[in-house]
């Protein structure tokens, strides 16, 4: 189905199931401090933020929980999954001057993470300093172009730090709070080892100290005695177990062997879900919000046929959104226009997207008209690149893509790469034809835009060069207003709608499922696991 907004919010709430019943809400309680949290992770490619593969996900969540950022987003209960609040983590405060000015006072006495080659100095500006250079000059870094605005960084003083940007930047501090972008690391590490690669170089500030990797097998962190928010971290231990096979990931949780859900960020598969639920018998939580991972189909609007808005148009419409959420997500999940439905402070509801609400409708015959009126009444044949992902959800929906294009007369044969491959080639535009898959899951929306979008960027898989569109882009980076910043998004989704560069298909709703002795934890999208779990602790 697709929910509404009003549907979306009520997904939010928690509600407890297992063997026992309990109240929902629990009375306030002390927290206790030890225990160990057991988790389904992913073995990282290697723990260098800043080098190529520092993308991966595997790697953005292992160092949520071992290092720090200069700002992050709130996590707690009251936070509603979906929108990310900032505040601080090793800056006390800032202040902007101007529109292109940001000053940071870094909290004093925060301590590196007693380990060699560090040793548990304390933290100053100049860290700061080299570890945003190091980001955005590393050869090989795929997300340097998230600070791409800046200008330089520079110490002011000991505990001070100054960015000034090239143009002004409104997402300039949500994208310093991103786990996708810069944690801060210690020069000497980079100076022993030559990189950050090895599990030895992984030394942060953060909460949890990386105490052992098995490749393959798991990862282990325990809590940073040192860690400069007191009485923090509650738990003692994480352990983070690899398992790459889902029949034993399912047998693990019904065992209680995991904490959270097994899933990213902490979920379960709701068809996985919908099997094992009744066998669950311990108390658990659970939590349905919109998911951010959104898939699209690309083309190349630079050529015929795609160049004519008709054509795109047309394939939209041939799209059945609704049989795609039946057929991969028991029906339960959110129509996407430009802006994932799950950023619910910035997605525009179908029904406001004016001329363009239209296009997300089913309606293949229509289809076949606007492909005759555009001179392509026979059809056309075409390439549709893809890569698994591992996932067998996303190949469901592939055959559906495909089957609802064939049914117009759109003949898309499938290329299907190794990820590698597809990653170096038709996520970054280069393809002949088409290309389908899951975009990354940004925290805001102009990431998602303006890579999407903006000529030239290389994330703007189809080739877009729309001045109207430019000119909106550019616009709500320069708008710090958030109410009138929301207004030129707006507008922007209502004139990419009618464009339909991009074909997006619908997102699945997430199922948040955590053990109930798992206190003060609220989840969310995205990939900071250390943030969600730093207040939380364990009544057991």
């Amino acid at each position: 189905m697709s929910l509404s907004r009003r549907e979306m919010l009520a997904l939010t709430g928690t509600t407890l199931t297992g063997a026992a019943l309990g109240p929902a809400v629990a009375r306030a309680q002390t927290p206790k401090r030890g225990g160990v949290l057991s988790l389904r992770l992913w073995d990282p490619p290697h723990f260098d933020p800043h080098a190529a593969g520092g993308l991966s996900y595997k790697l953005q969540i292992a160092l949520t929980f071992s290092h720090s950022r200069l700002v992050k987003h709130k996590a707690n209960p009251s936070v509603v999954p979906g929108t990310f609040p900032l505040e601080g983590d090793l800056a006390e405060s800032w202040t902007q001057p101007n529109e292109t000015t940001y000053v940071f006072k870094l909290r004093r006495g925060v301590q590196w993470q007693n380990k060699a080659p560090v040793n548990g100095r304390e933290l100053v500006a100049d860290d700061v300093v080299y570890s945003v250079n190091r980001f955005v000059t590393t050869k090989g870094n795929a997300n340097a172009f998230m600070l791409r605005a800046l200008d330089k960084v520079e110490p002011v003083d000991k505990y001070t730090v100054k960015f000034t940007l090239k143009e002004p930047h409104a997402w300039f501090l949500d994208l310093l709070a991103t786990p996708m972008a810069v944690p801060i690391v210690a020069k000497e590490c980079v100076d022993k080892f030559g990189d950050l690669k090895k599990p030895e170089a992984c030394v942060g500030t953060g909460p949890w100290m990386l105490e052992s990797h098995r490749p393959n097998q798991g990862l282990t962190w325990v809590r940073n005695p040192n860690y400069f928010m007191k009485g923090l971290p509650h738990i003692e231990r994480i352990e983070a177990i690899v398992d790459e096979d889902n029949a034993s990931r399912i047998a693990s949780f019904l065992a209680g062997k995991y904490d959270l859900g097994w899933e990213n960020p902490g979920t379960i598969n709701r068809t996985d879900w919908v099997q094992i639920k009744d066998q669950v018998k311990r108390q658990v939580r659970t939590a349905e919000y919109p998911s951010n991972v959104m898939s699209h189909i690309s083309m190349r609007t630079d050529q015929k046929p795609f160049s004519d808005v008709r054509v795109r148009q047309a394939m939209s419409l041939a799209l059945d959104r609704k049989g795609i959420l039946d057929a991969t997500a028991e029906g339960v999940g959110v129509f996407n226009p430009p802006v994932p439905a799950a950023l619910r402070e910035w997605s525009l509801p179908l029904n406001q997207l004016g001329d363009g609400e239209k296009w997300y409708r089913h309606d293949p015959a229509e289809a076949k008209r606007m492909l005759a009126a555009a001179g392509y009444g026979s059809g056309f044949p075409g390439s549709l690149c893809f890569t698994t992902y591992g996932s067998t959800v996303l190949m469901d929906a592939m055959q559906i893509v495909v089957k609802n294009l064939k049914d117009v007369g759109i003949d898309a044969k499938v290329d299907q790469k190794e990820y590698g491959a597809y990653i170096t080639t038709c996520f970054y535009g280069n393809f002949p034809s088409m290309t389908f898959g899951p975009q990354t899951p940004f925290l805001e929306p102009d990431t998602f835009l303006y890579g999407q979008y903006y000529p030239g960027e290389p994330r703007n898989q189809s080739h877009i060069n729309d001045p109207v569109a430019a000119d909106l882009l550019i616009r709500q980076r320069r708008t710090f207003d958030p109410a009138k910043r929301r207004e030129v998004i707006n507008d922007l989704q209502r004139h990419l709608a009618k464009q339909q560069y991009y074909v997006q298909l619908p997102s699945g709703v997430y199922i948040g499922v955590w053990d109930a002795a798992l206190k003060n934890y609220a989840p969310n999208i995205g990939y900071d696991y250390g943030g969600r779990l730093v207040a939380a602790w364990l009544d057991r």
